[in-house]
């Protein structure tokens, strides 16, 4: 059965389980719609009450350009080894054990500045679903194998590969990259690890098609009921 994005939510909303704080990752290569869906979980589940689901992106844990610069890996940034998998993979136990009944405090990233910015997100104790995104969920090498443990579920988004590129080429292009600037990062450095994280996908619990997906520019309750 192809789910849709109402299914979606109802499984969501189902993983937090005899009181105890669940996180759900979204994983999926670059421009697969990982981001977009988190977004749209979050809002959907949140509705108009109390917030009870948090979003934590993976990509607050990017390595600083100034790290990258020293350790020679600037122009592969978003490559496996251009991230604190370490440090993500010890939030996400943080935030999965949620024993000490604090405000945890995550890095996010700032898009405009291409940089990731420490402290932006604030996971409060009353948070039951914590929802990350990101591309190497499902790698099992090095300190990335500390991740899977820390997630109820992993999704993965697989959207058609046309579609994909579009996307990602276009979202270079409105963060400041021209259109020959935008593919050539992609086709280089965004589709080498496109395809890596393609031999993650047998490993997720529920793959996501891109009829499931919502789009950037589609709020949430338009797929609501389709």
């Amino acid at each position: 059965m192809i789910p849709t994005f109402d299914d979606l939510v109802a499984r969501a909303r189902s993983l937090p389980r005899d009181g105890r704080r669940a996180v759900l990752g979204i994983a999926g290569s670059p421009g697969a719609g990982k981001t977009t869906l988190a977004e749209h979980l979050v809002r959907e589940l949140n509705g108009a009450g109390d917030p009870w689901v948090a979003q934590v992106p993976m990509d607050g844990f990017h390595l600083a350009d100034v790290e990258l610069d020293r350790l020679g890996r600037r122009d592969r940034k978003g490559a496996p080894d251009t991230f604190d998998a370490a440090g993500y993979a010890a939030l996400l136990r943080r935030l999965h054990e949620g024993a000490d009944g604090d405000t945890v405090y995550a890095p996010g990233f700032e898009r405009d500045l291409e940089q990731p910015i420490a402290g932006a997100l604030a996971v409060e104790p009353t948070a039951r679903l914590v929802v990350t995104e990101g591309n190497y969920l499902l790698l099992d090498t090095g300190a990335w194998a500390r991740v899977r443990p820390q997630l109820d579920e992993v999704w993965f988004c697989e959207l058609d590969e046309p579609e994909r590129l579009r996307r990602l080429i276009a979202r270079h292009e409105r963060f400041g990259k021209s259109h020959d600037e935008a593919v050539a990062w992609v086709m280089r450095s965004d589709q080498r690890n496109a395809e890596l994280v393609a031999t993650t996908r047998d490993r997720a619990d529920l793959v996501v098609p891109g009829t499931a997906l919502p789009t950037p520019q589609e709020p949430p309750t338009a797929r609501a009921g389709t």
